[in-house]
C-alpha cells in the first residue's frame, strides 16, 4: 500500500512539473546576445546555445555582434526554432580550422558549424573554415529541415557546405559560397536563390547524393557562377551517389564552366541514373552546344515546376509542412538590441 502511494505521489509530481514547463513559457529566456567585447549575455556562441531551452515553447533568437568567433559550434537536433542574426555579414564571422585527417577527424566532423535543430534561420553571418587547401574541410554542416540562410557567406575550399539529412529541405538566399572541389555536397533538397557561387580552382561545383525516389535535389535559381582568374575548367556537378539531381535555372555562368558542363565521376552507369539539367541560363559558360548528351534542357512546362512551393512541398514527406518557412526571407524585422 505504501509502495502504491509512493508511485502515485511520483506521478502527481511529474505531472505538475510537466504542466509547469508547458504552461509557463515566460519563465524561459528566448533572446540572447553574444559579443566578443563582453557587452552581451555571452562571449562565445556555443555558451549561448548551451543555455537555450531544448524544444523551446517559443522561437529563440540569438543576436551575434560583430567579431571573429574562433570556435567550433553545434546546434543539436533538440534545439529547434532557433534564429541566428549577425550584426553584419562581413564582420560577424564564425571560423575554425579543422579538416579531415587532423587526428581522428573525418569530413563529417571537420565542420566549423553543425546545425541539426529544425526550423533554423541564419542571417548576416559568415561561416568559414580556414584550414586551407588540405582536403575536406567543412564550413557548414547542416542537417536541419526547414533551414533558411539569408545574406550569409560560406568560405572554404574542398567541401565547404554539406547539406545533410535525406529528408531535409534547405534554402540559401542572397548568399556567397566559395570553394574548390565539390564545395556544395550532400543528400538534402536544397535551393540556392540569387546566390554567387565562386570556384577557386579547376574542379567541380556540386556533388549531390540525392536519395533515390526524390523529385528534387539541388536547384540553383537565378544564381551567378564566378571564378578566380586561374580557374578555367570547372564542372557544374558530378554525382557523389548514383541518383544525384542538380538543376540550374536562369543562372549566369562565367567562361570557367567547361563546354560539357557535367561529369559522370568516372562511371558511365551514372549517366543513366542522374538528373542534371539547365534552363535558360546565360553567359559564356551557358552555351549548351557541347553539353554532355546525357544531361537535359528543361522545357518551359518542366521549368514551371521549379518553384519554392513545388520543390519544398514535394519533399520531406516524413515531416509536416506546417508553415511556408521558405517565404520568410525578408519578411521579419529584426531590431538590433541595444545594451
Amino acid at each position: 500500500m505504501k509502495q502504491l502511494a509512493f508511485l502515485l505521489c511520483l506521478t502527481i509530481m511529474g505531472f505538475t512539473t510537466l504542466q509547469a514547463q508547458t504552461a509557463n513559457p515566460q519563465q524561459y529566456k528566448y533572446v540572447f546576445t553574444v559579443a566578443k567585447d563582453g557587452t552581451g549575455d555571452y562571449k562565445y556562441i556555443q555558451d549561448a546555445i548551451d543555455a537555450m531551452r531544448v524544444y523551446p515553447l517559443a522561437p529563440i533568437t540569438l543576436y551575434i555582434k560583430n567579431g571573429v568567433y574562433n570556435e567550433k559550434i553545434e546546434l543539436p537536433a533538440s534545439n529547434t526554432d532557433v534564429t541566428f542574426i549577425g550584426e553584419s555579414v562581413d564582420k560577424t564571422i564564425i571560423v575554425f580550422n579543422d579538416y579531415s585527417g587532423r587526428g581522428k577527424l573525418t569530413t563529417f566532423t571537420s565542420y566549423t558549424a553543425k546545425i541539426c535543430g529544425n526550423r533554423f534561420r541564419a542571417e548576416n553571418i559568415t561561416f568559414s573554415n580556414s584550414a586551407g587547401p588540405v582536403g575536406q574541410a567543412v564550413a557548414l554542416h547542416v542537417e536541419a529541415d526547414n533551414a533558411l540562410f539569408v545574406n550569409c557567406r560560406f568560405l572554404g575550399n574542398q567541401d565547404t557546405i554539406f547539406t545533410g539529412g535525406e529528408t531535409a529541405r534547405q534554402l540559401f538566399v542572397n548568399c556567397y559560397i566559395e570553394g574548390t572541389t565539390d564545395f556544395i555536397f550532400g543528400p538534402a533538397t536544397a535551393v540556392f536563390q540569387n546566390c554567387e557561387i565562386h570556384s577557386k580552382t579547376n574542379s567541380f561545383v556540386t556533388a549531390a547524393s540525392t536519395t533515390q525516389g526524390k523529385k528534387f535535389g539541388y536547384v540553383f535559381l537565378d544564381c551567378k557562377l564566378t571564378a578566380d582568374s586561374s580557374a578555367t575548367k570547372v564542372f557544374l556537378g558530378r554525382p557523389w551517389r548514383a541518383n544525384a539531381k542538380t538543376v540550374y535555372l536562369r543562372c549566369t555562368m562565367g567562361k570557367h564552366i567547361v563546354p560539357e558542363g557535367w561529369n559522370n565521376w568516372g562511371n558511365t552507369a551514372n549517366e543513366q541514373t542522374t538528373f542534371y539539367a539547365e534552363y535558360k541560363s546565360s553567359g559564356p559558360g551557358a552555351d549548351i552546344t557541347n553539353r554532355a548528351k546525357w544531361s537535359h534542357q528543361l522545357t518551359d512546362k518542366e521549368a514551371a515546376n521549379y518553384t519554392l512551393n513545388t520543390i519544398f512541398n514535394n519533399e520531406g514527406a516524413a515531416l509536416p509542412v506546417n508553415v511556408k518557412w521558405y517565404q520568410e526571407q525578408g519578411t521579419r524585422a529584426f531590431v538590433w538590441p541595444v545594451k
